[in-house]
């Protein structure tokens, strides 16, 4: 393990000095690298480490991007602050969504469908609110400056993102190493077994599904000031919500690196494939190799690709 955190020390000082040889477009995709990292880990948290499968974070990733966005148009809070009350607000409507769930027994696929009834519902309820933008989408004003958020170019983007990568890091591997991660993994392994011998799965699973949630929607908070436009059929949508699972899946799904290098491998090929088939007029086509490289991963790296470069440093 000593190996894998030098080699990762040394992958960071690099990705602190990366920005000095990259251009604005680079940069942007380095950013949205490591948001797609953060939020596969924020999802990894519930589905990783407790086997219960979210098909519906981008309801979370909305919750925290118009909350924080509201509070910031009306109130006048920087987004800084704003996102934590986005986070709450993602995490109280998660825990409503999990004790339906929980308390009366609901998983695999019942759990899948009650997350996306939950992601589906608060779209529909974007969608029709007169103060989201309605149909018209809602735009935010380009106010640079550290308090609200924004910024001219992507070099402090890239930084806010990358330390949000380290952030979600730093939380998974304390929950891996605290009393907390391993009733996680219990329950992931065997919940009826879990449960025989004291472990409280309803309480457990609540408090993954509210970190997870909470997680996410700060990312929604970071979306909103980089784009600086809120749409629910984009931030809320069941693409969004795919786009964060394959990361995981791809990089090693229950591990603190599996999303992280899912979001290297993904996130370059997405946005090279995305706007190289937009320019030969096949829209689209991209979400196809998205397909075929989910069913090769799934097939030759069952477990990840992680597993295998760890199996790799540890065989020396």
């Amino acid at each position: 393990m000593a190996r894998i955190y030098f080699l990762l020390g040394c992958l960071f000082l690099i990705l602190l000095a990366l920005p000095l040889f990259l251009n604005e477009y680079l940069l942007s995709i380095f950013v949205f690298i490591f948001y797609y990292a953060y939020l596969g880990q924020s999802w990894n948290i519930l589905t990783g480490y407790t086997g219960n499968i979210s098909l519906g974070h981008s309801l979370y990733v909305g919750i925290g991007a118009y909350l924080s966005t509201m509070i910031a148009m009306h109130l006048g809070i920087s987004p800084w602050l704003g996102m934590l009350f986005g986070g709450l607000g993602a995490t109280l409507i998660s825990l409503i969504m999990g004790y339906l769930a929980f308390r009366f027994g609901l998983r695999n696929v019942y759990f899948v469908l009650i997350t996306i009834a939950f992601a589906e519902i608060g779209r529909l309820i974007a969608l029709h609110l007169k103060p989201l933008g309605q149909f018209m989408s809602l735009f935010i004003d380009f106010k640079p400056g550290w308090q609200n958020f924004q910024f001219k170019g992507n070099l402090p983007y890239y930084y806010i993102s990358l330390g949000f990568v380290v952030f979600s890091l730093a939380v998974v591997r304390a929950t891996e190493l605290s009393k907390v991660g391993r009733y996680f993994v219990a329950l992931r392994e065997d919940e009826d077994a879990a449960e025989s011998i004291g472990v409280n799965a309803f309480k457990y699973k609540m408090i993954a599904l509210g970190m997870s949630s909470f997680m996410t929607a700060l990312a929604g908070t970071f979306y909103a000031n980089y784009i600086f436009y809120l749409h629910p059929t984009s931030i809320m949508s069941m693409a969004l919500s795919i786009e964060i699972i394959l990361r995981p899946i791809i990089g090693g799904l229950g591990t603190l690196f599996g999303p992280l290098i899912g979001s290297f491998l993904i996130t370059p090929l997405a946005e090279i494939s995305r706007s190289y088939f937009a320019k030969a007029g096949l829209e689209g086509l991209h979400i196809v190799i998205y397909g075929f490289l989910l069913i090769t991963s799934v097939l030759f790296f069952p477990r990840g690709i992680y597993s295998y470069i760890r199996r790799a440093l540890f065989s020396g």
